[in-house]
């Protein structure tokens, strides 16, 4: 990116914010707070960083947003509500996307859906397709779960960028495996498994000894199984 000398903006990312309204859905705030549509559906650019469920202060009091950070011309940063289908949209495609993928510039498009509902859709901006999610169970998703892993691998692919890609997709899936492992050593602990009832469960529902052994998708299911107890609990 080129460095303009002399006068110009303040360098800070531009905010996006999402919002169907009757001819767009996004727009920018200018100066004195007020709305600037944007028309165009889509917007290129190279994600750079996400940050779900973040707690930001609006004039309706605390709500939880996702910040996607992009680079094109200059910073944005796509702001939406951390419950909305953008949002969940948005991380459903980008857990489909592999690491070097991820790496690449991306478009991201709005589509807006019925009565206020604006959906993601990600493009590769040099085949022009879509990529494919399905939301199939996406009422028993845990989102934050899944917000996790996608923050750890987008923000993995920044931390091992200079390593081979194998390397990378080994350290960014290892440090995947390690944060659910640390999440489901949390539950056990609160519901006072012994190690030796953990392993008899593992067994008996994955035919596997430990956790270590399971799939991403049998440890995503353990720590869903284990929050459920939990909740029976209390």
């Amino acid at each position: 990116m080129d460095v303009k000398l002399g006068f110009g903006s303040i360098p800070k990312p531009q905010y996006i914010f999402v919002s169907k309204e009757n001819d767009h859905c996004w727009y920018m705030l200018s100066d004195d707070g007020k709305q600037i549509p944007i028309y165009d559906r889509a917007f290129t650019g190279i994600i750079t960083d996400i940050e779900v469920n973040k707690i930001v202060e609006t004039s309706q009091g605390e709500a939880k947003k996702t910040d996607l950070h992009i680079l094109a011309d200059k910073p944005y940063i796509i702001r939406s509500g951390s419950d909305s289908y953008f949002s969940k949209s948005l991380l459903l495609s980008l857990d489909t996307l592999s690491y070097v993928q991820l790496l690449e510039p991306l478009t991201i498009a709005v589509s807006p859906g019925e009565k206020k509902i604006v959906f993601c859709t990600i493009y590769h901006p040099v085949t022009y397709r879509s990529v494919g999610v399905s939301w199939d169970g996406h009422k028993e998703i845990d989102w934050q779960a899944l917000g996790q892993k996608v923050s750890l691998k987008i923000n993995g692919t920044k931390t091992v960028n200079s390593q081979p890609v194998e390397m990378q997709t080994n350290t960014i899936a290892s440090e995947i495996r390690a944060a659910f492992i640390a999440q489901s050593d949390t539950y056990l602990a609160q519901l006072k498994w012994t190690p030796q009832q953990g392993r008899e469960y593992l067994r008996q529902k994955y035919g596997k000894r430990s956790r270590h052994h399971l799939s991403e998708k049998e440890l995503l299911d353990f720590i869903d199984y284990l929050k459920l107890q939990l909740s029976q609990n209390y």
